[in-house]
């Protein structure tokens, strides 16, 4: 169970504004200049430590993920943050870009500085117009008190942030198809190798991550990666923002510790199931393209990286 004193996204359900004023009062872009002058290496290395790892699905070391792009910049370094949300049942991207923007774009300034890049995009579901809206006021919030831009906050460091909308191409949520398409040409998954930390965007040194993943990144750092990795299960480390939809009395997105029982999830924070927790017949777990759990399975199994594919037949 997360306490109140570890939650990261305090404004999920949308109770105060997203504007830079409300966020900065939440403690974002709080010491931020303090973080960047630490360096690359002690961002990337804070990041490992946490175990941090992927929100969007796969569960990649994040840290691991930004080590990879080349320390020599022979070509421009692209950040790439994916959020064009589309597994049905998942909608936690969309209260972020709604309710906690600044989250995001600090992330992503602090991220592009670790690998480097001067030029971060953000490719949004097409679906998300009004998420997109607000985003870009944030954006334009951090560009006019010089959080981001030209020599930002003062370091000798430049980065432009800039919005992507899709097409409603389910498809463009895999991270190549999305770069495809951020190149103008059809949304198709590519081969790999090459990978993107290599070739990417442009043929260029590419990371490409979720919106959570990126979100996260601030609190980290200020809380320190000791405090998100002894929040968890082993190997699942820290909160993760849940989703819950479908036949429950109170569907809603929250934010969790990982390792959290199924049943605990949707009985603490959805109201369980309608008519009770013995009229369920099956969940779906993480998206179409997880098989259906049943009622018994779901008695048993935590919500981490590894324990819901691993479980007694």
């Amino acid at each position: 169970m997360l306490e109140d004193k570890d939650r990261i996204f305090t404004n999920l359900n949308g109770s105060n504004g997203p504007s830079l004023k409300a966020s900065m009062a939440r403690g974002d872009w709080v010491g931020t200049k303090e973080l960047l002058q630490k360096g690359a290496s002690w961002i990337i290395s804070e990041i490992k430590a946490s175990n941090l790892r992927g929100r969007g699905g796969a569960g990649f070391a994040t840290g691991m993920k930004w080590s990879f792009i080349p320390p020599k910049k022979d070509k421009p370094h692209y950040l790439v943050v994916n959020a064009d949300e589309s597994e049905p049942g998942t909608c936690k991207d969309r209260s972020i870009l709604r309710n906690e923007p600044h989250k995001l774009v600090e992330g992503a300034l602090i991220a592009s500085f670790a690998i480097n890049a001067n030029v971060c995009y953000i490719y949004v579901r097409g679906e998300y117009f009004y998420e997109s809206g607000i985003l870009q006021k944030a954006i334009d919030e951090a560009y006019a008190n010089n959080l981001i831009g030209k020599n930002l906050l003062g370091i000798g460091y430049d980065l432009d942030i800039f919005i992507h909308n899709g097409a409603g191409a389910y498809i463009c949520g895999e991270e190549t198809a999305l770069l495809e398409s951020l190149e103008g040409n059809k949304g198709m998954p590519r081969l790999k190798p090459p990978f993107p930390a290599g070739v990417g965007l442009y043929g260029c040194p590419t990371v490409i991550n979720n919106v959570e993943s990126i979100s996260v990144v601030p609190s980290i750092l200020r809380r320190g990666a000791a405090w998100f990795s002894a929040l968890g299960v082993p190997n699942s480390n820290g909160t993760k923002i849940f989703s819950i939809s479908g036949h429950v009395n109170k569907p809603c997105n929250v934010e969790e510790v990982l390792g959290i029982p199924l049943k605990e999830l949707i009985e603490k924070h959805a109201g369980g199931v309608r008519g009770g927790w013995d009229n369920l017949k099956a969940i779906i777990p993480g998206g179409s393209s997880c098989p259906l759990i049943t009622k018994e399975i779901a008695e048993k199994v935590t919500m981490d990286f590894g324990e819901s594919l691993h479980r007694d037949r």
